[in-house]
């Protein structure tokens, strides 16, 4: 499978997750960038993770 290919069918998973990982963050406070680091960690496989992590940035405004 190609990486557009990939991207294409796992997009809206990828965004559910960041925000998933988002809406964490202020019941966690200090503790979330530590948590969500541990979970980004475990997702599989790691293009994946990848597009995880660049929409939790888009999401968050640190893009």
């Amino acid at each position: 499978m190609s990486r557009a290919a990939y991207h294409q069918e796992h997009a809206e998973r990828a965004r559910d997750e960041a925000r998933r990982l988002l809406a964490e963050r202020e019941r966690l406070g200090a503790r979330w960038l530590s948590w969500v680091a541990t979970e980004l960690y475990q997702l599989k496989p790691p293009q994946y993770a990848a597009m995880v992590r660049r929409e939790l940035q888009q999401l968050s405004g640190d893009a």
